[in-house]
């Protein structure tokens, strides 16, 4: 989703408006609850407060949430990818030959998995928190644009290294990934593990310390950054180090899906009621689309691995590296269906409005 932020370069802004809420997509409470994070917020609020009893769930509904946000998230960019006009002529290896690649790759590793199958699950596991980055950096970037703010290079580097710096946090200090996947000496070296372990509690205050830092700069430059903005970097932020640290990581799973699904489905209406032949309201589109996405998002992650289960794997591996591939192949269809200089994603983001709805569907 940082493909977002790739607009062209503008010349310095003048000041504006000393706070700005932001432009919403759907309803400011929904943008800034869901989009920007905010139900997230309050949540982890509760978590840390130690009032988890308030939101404890029983594994039977946690798997269920756990489907229909995160789960459908995974698979929403390959719908998204589909569903888009015109998608097999502009992503021929996207759409083609990355399906059959990403199949080759998983059963090499399913036939390698005692050598090479941990190697697979720290790639994704290094690779993740980079991507919930980029895609708080594409939210806060694209609001900003959205909502009239010109952005100049320095301030989307300083939103880049605060939506990032998570991310660097957990490749210094990551259980399983990261330095020690990479560099899997190094937790020998009592010099350079003691180095390593200062170096993750300087980048764990930074990376607590920069988004408030980044939003309070652009009050003081008064061309603040809007609201839905600073709390998607924040959300970010809270995700990968207050809830990972405390053992809660499946709740910013949650709503980092909620968040990815909740944009994407936006996009994708937008371009069903710009292309239809008649008015088409937002409901079945809206309904169709988390339809497919929930039900590919189960046969991804629950049926698949047993399709390998039957041809002679063994259910740990199958499951294990199931989930990584997916999680990898998400990754990389996410680069590219967010990219401005496709036109419909542009038109999406700087629009007004969405069009005029009538009652009728499509």
């Amino acid at each position: 989703m940082s493909a977002l932020a790739a607009a062209p370069a503008v010349a310095p802004p003048a000041p504006s408006p000393a706070f700005r809420l932001g432009r919403p997509f759907v309803h400011p409470l929904f943008d800034l609850m869901l989009i920007g994070g905010g139900l997230s917020l309050v949540v982890s609020a509760v978590l840390v407060s130690g009032g988890s009893s308030w939101i404890a769930l029983g594994s039977g509904a946690s798997v269920v949430i756990v489907l229909l946000s995160n789960l459908a998230h995974f698979a929403s960019s390959t719908v998204r990818l589909y569903s888009k006009p015109d998608a097999f002529r502009d992503y021929p290896f996207l759409t083609m030959g990355l399906p059959l690649a990403t199949l080759a790759v998983l059963t090499l590793f399913l036939l390698c998995a005692d050598v090479a199958g941990r190697h697979l699950l720290s790639l994704y596991l290094t690779w993740s928190p980079f991507h919930y980055g980029a895609q708080a950096y594409g939210l806060a970037v694209m609001y900003s644009y959205r909502s009239g703010l010109q952005l100049t290079t320095l301030d989307r580097r300083l939103i880049r290294t605060a939506c990032l710096a998570p991310f660097v946090l957990i490749l210094v200090n990551g259980p399983g990934s990261g330095l020690p996947w990479l560099l899997p000496g190094i937790t020998h070296m009592p010099a350079l593990e003691a180095a390593r372990q200062g170096l993750a509690t300087v980048l764990y205050y930074a990376a607590l310390a920069l988004p408030l830092a980044v939003f309070a700069r652009s009050l003081a430059l008064k061309r603040s950054l809007p609201l839905i903005s600073a709390l998607a970097i924040a959300s970010n932020t809270v995700w990968l180090v207050v809830l990972l640290s405390r053992g809660a990581f499946w709740w910013a799973a949650v709503f980092h899906g909620l968040q990815y699904l909740a944009i994407v489905t936006i996009f994708h209406v937008r371009d069903r009621q710009r292309v239809a032949a008649q008015p088409v309201g937002w409901l079945w589109p809206t309904l169709s689309f988390y339809g497919m996405c929930v039900v590919l998002g189960y046969l991804l992650f629950k049926a698949w691995p047993y399709a390998f289960v039957m041809a002679g794997f063994g259910m740990a591996e199958s499951m294990l590296l199931v989930v990584a591939t997916i999680n990898i192949h998400h990754f990389i269809v996410d680069a590219f269906i967010w990219k401005l200089r496709r036109g419909s994603n542009y038109r999406t983001m700087t629009d007004a409005a969405a069009p005029a709805a009538a009652p009728a569907v499509a």
